[in-house]
């Protein structure tokens, strides 16, 4: 019987837990600071700004965390997500390599980032919070939090970062739709966004700046909580759904992967994909290559520091141990917003500081490229992020084709570029300048 292209799980097979790797980590990864103090930060200095659900999840050490009845609820809106084979994108390439793609795209925001948004809003409706805010680069995770809001019957504000404000206004609209109020970053209505702008009236923002008007914002409100799209424990555990799904999917239809590939920004795209897979690697059990791609205008993993630092620009956030650029490193304005942070995961920075996974940078030019051919070929406009992906996806399949080598090679197509029709038209005018 021929494989088929798409492979399917049923309703009843959606997890009903995520998945925790840090059980699975030959090193366990060391506690966040205190900004001031440089001491170890506890569950009281995060309760003005997370749920204690949230805030034990941060620091669970259980392998296997529930997943609550009205956040499977509202998964099912489109969770499973398919895995599906690129024969078009193979033929195209002459590669004995063989491609799949998990596919993110399907979710009301278009995009993987309703996986965490959703739980977070429902944890945070149950302690009685009624507003949160929160910052977003490229729009999928304004979008993803305004439409959990509306699930549960929240506010919800959302600080923007300027270029991604001015270049992507359909982004803006959506988030609208679903009652969000969206104002670009910096902006006045904070004390960190009018120090900038005192410095640059024109900057065009960055995600660590956006995080120190939303975590102000929550810390200077009894009815506010701040949500985090990426980088902390609970959002890429939450985004676990995905790789388990991938790990069902892949045996139901006996494939080994020989390289996994996704794009890594803050974090959670890469972790909640690649982790259900890479804990049975890290225990032996296989020998797949874990591959992280960035943009060379944001190179933490391939040209950073592993070191403590802040999460924002302002200071307001715990120092944590991950690979930075800087906290006050403000990134060329890419079409790749949510690739555009200073700093990554904690869990993903250490198990690349160990040599568990790999990572790669591209310029936008090249990736761009690559989101072309996939359309031409498979049908479906990447987003910019996952287009990195798809670059590295592509490189890896004309290796195999030099080498000969029938690898398969999976990756996680997170999202859709519906909303980023401008990057592609600057890259078909010719007007896509790298950086």
């Amino acid at each position: 019987m021929a494989e088929p292209r798409k492979i399917l799980l049923g309703e009843d097979e959606l997890p009903s837990a995520w998945f925790n790797i840090v059980p699975s980590m030959p090193t366990k990864p060391d506690p966040y600071l205190h900004p001031q103090t440089r001491e170890p930060v506890g569950p009281d200095a995060l309760a003005p700004l997370f749920p204690m659900a949230l805030i034990g999840q941060e620091v669970s050490t259980d392998e296997w965390v529930d997943i609550p009845g009205p956040v499977l609820d509202t998964y099912r809106l489109w969770r499973p997500t398919p895995l599906i084979r690129a024969l078009d994108l193979e033929r195209a390439l002459g590669t004995p390599a063989r491609i799949y793609y998990k596919y993110e795209g399907g979710s009301p925001a278009g995009s993987h980032k309703p996986n965490t948004a959703v739980p977070q809003a429902f944890y945070n409706k149950q302690e009685g919070i009624s507003r949160l805010s929160t910052e977003t680069g490229a729009g999928q995770w304004g979008s993803a939090l305004a439409f959990a809001c509306a699930r549960f019957e929240l506010e919800c504000k959302v600080y923007m970062v300027r270029a991604s404000y001015d270049g992507k206004p359909y982004r803006r609209s959506i988030m609208e739709t679903w009652g969000a109020s969206v104002i670009p970053s910096p902006s006045p209505e904070t004390n960190a966004g009018r120090a900038v702008l005192d410095q640059d009236a024109d900057s065009p923002g960055s995600l660590g700046i956006a995080i120190s008007e939303a975590v102000e914002d929550a810390a200077t409100r009894e009815d506010t909580h701040y949500s985090l799209g990426s980088v902390l424990n609970h959002v890429l555990l939450h985004q676990t759904v995905i790789g388990l799904e991938l790990k069902a999917q892949l045996e139901q239809v006996g494939v080994e992967p020989d390289v996994l590939v996704a794009c890594v920004g803050g974090g959670s795209n890469f972790g909640g994909f690649a982790f259900p897979l890479l804990a049975e690697k890290l225990a032996g059990r296989r020998t797949t290559r874990v591959v992280a791609v960035e943009p060379t205008a944001a190179p933490t993993l391939t040209e950073g520091r592993f070191e403590y630092d802040l999460g924002d620009q302002a200071g307001m956030t715990p120092l944590m141990p991950m690979y930075t650029l800087g906290a006050d490193f403000i990134p060329a304005p890419i079409h790749a917003g949510g690739l555009r942070y200073h700093g990554d995961s904690p869990l993903v920075s250490l198990l690349r500081k160990e040599d568990h996974i790999e990572a790669v940078a591209y310029p936008q030019s090249k990736i761009f490229e690559a989101a072309v051919q996939f359309a031409r070929t498979e049908g479906i406009l990447p987003a910019p992020e996952p287009a990195h992906a798809i670059r590295a996806v592509i490189d890896e399949a004309l290796r195999c084709k030099e080498e000969g080598s029938a690898e398969t090679i999976v990756f996680n197509l997170c999202g859709h570029g519906h909303f980023d029709l401008k990057a592609y038209e600057d890259y078909l005018s010719g007007n896509l300048l790298d950086v």
